[in-house]
């Protein structure tokens, strides 16, 4: 039976027709033409899956890349503990059923480089990174794309399985961020900080499919990843549970005084600021309510918490952002040298809905982004993206707010 009348049967095979009929495949600078070189990067999970298995049904000279992050040597000694042998055979598997070659790249030592120890920085700064972001900027796109291209001679198409969609735009021919379908599993926050050098070659097959309609089409096509749940947590750590036990075996404990920020009494020792995140619980056993953490003075080594989860503590209208880092870094809208600003939305976490906003130029350099309503536990170390409606313009690391 033909695809077409495959397409006509089902939701989920229209959806599958409705990618092609986007023009991959097709002669257009702006995508891969019939018999390129298009690599699609898999992570063992359905998402990355069905990404290869959309890609594996046009003519393109296609190929798999997983990549290794994390060395559990440096950790136990052992190579035994870590999800990555399950997720390396999910692939294999995977490429085996759609028929095309599939490759593991090392990437741990870059990864330590470039995402995990400026992170510690960060956590031991006080402040709270966001390893998702700069895994996709400096791994997925950055150190994996450098590694393909030369090992190739060229500059391949590189498709993800991120929930993501992109768009050019008419008038310069560049490319643009695009949020996908699916608004609940809309990832643009996590590749905000793509190149436009990246953005370029990037595909993003599952733009236009639900996760409903995403696990249909691997159910449909036999791929055994069709009901793997999705991955949870840090991917050097695991369970977000672990977390703190994991990073205690790289800052030494520093302990310091906990205040309650509204009758500045103390309650409570803290070993460790970097065990902390605005907004969220101080976890302090014993108090007639759930106490949140307000902020953190790395000069006085003293976290303040506050009683409730909603106090209005937490809440901030500006928030400070000193290097932007704009995708199209040579166009930058020229209204936030004005008066009124730029009119924006702005996400400084994941899955929240965006806020309305009005961004300046900071006198201390960066941006100052003014939300129209005050915006709950804003936190230093997060990353602040932008968007105009669904095209999402770049983001850069909150310093603070006010």
């Amino acid at each position: 039976m033909s695809l077409g009348r495959l397409a006509a049967r089902s939701p989920c095979r229209r959806a599958l027709n409705a990618y092609f009929a986007q023009g991959y495949g097709t002669i257009s600078a702006t995508s891969p033409k019939r018999g390129e070189k298009v690599v699609v990067g898999m992570s063992g999970g359905v998402d990355s899956s069905v990404a290869a298995l959309l890609l594996s049904k046009q003519d393109f000279d296609l190929s798999a890349v997983f990549m290794r992050n994390w060395d559990t040597r440096d950790e136990s000694g052992t190579d035994k503990g870590c999800e990555w042998e399950k997720d390396w055979e999910d692939v294999q598997l995977v490429c085996k059923k759609l028929d095309i070659s599939c490759t593991m790249l090392d990437l741990s030592k870059e990864y330590w480089n470039r995402v995990f120890e400026p992170s510690l920085r960060s956590w031991e700064s006080g402040t709270t990174p966001n390893t998702d972001v700069w895994c996709n900027r400096e791994i997925k796109f950055g150190a994996l794309l450098e590694t393909i291209s030369s090992s190739s001679g060229q500059k391949p198409w590189f498709a993800t399985g991120h929930y993501a969609s992109k768009s050019w735009c008419p008038t310069s021919n560049r490319p643009k961020l695009i949020r996908p379908t699916d608004s609940h599993k809309d990832q643009t926050y996590y590749l905000s900080s793509i190149s436009e050098q990246g953005l370029q070659r990037a595909l993003f097959p599952i733009s236009h499919l639900t996760k409903p309609q995403l696990r249909d089409l691997a159910r449909e096509h036999g791929l055994h990843t069709a009901e793997r749940p999705d991955s949870v947590g840090i991917c050097f750590v695991g369970e977000k549970a672990k977390f703190r036990n994991f990073l205690s075996e790289y800052i030494p404990p520093s302990n310091g005084s906990i205040i309650d920020d509204t009758s500045g009494k103390t309650i409570g020792i803290h070993q460790g600021l970097w065990n902390y995140t605005i907004g969220q619980s101080a976890r302090l056993p014993g108090m007639p309510v759930k106490m949140a953490v307000a902020r953190k003075d790395m000069t006085t080594n003293t976290l303040y918490v506050v009683p409730g989860m909603n106090h209005e503590a937490l809440r901030t209208s500006t928030i400070h952002v000193p290097d932007f880092s704009w995708i199209w870094k040579d166009t930058v809208p020229p209204e936030i040298d004005t008066e009124q600003g730029f009119r924006a939305s702005v996400m400084h976490r994941y899955r929240m809905k965006a806020s309305p906003c009005n961004v300046k130029r900071a006198d201390t350099g960066g941006i100052l982004i003014h939300c129209d309503n005050p915006e709950n536990a804003v936190t230093p170390g997060q990353v602040a993206a932008l968007y105009d409606g669904d095209w999402c313009l770049g983001c850069g690391i909150i310093s603070d707010s006010f």
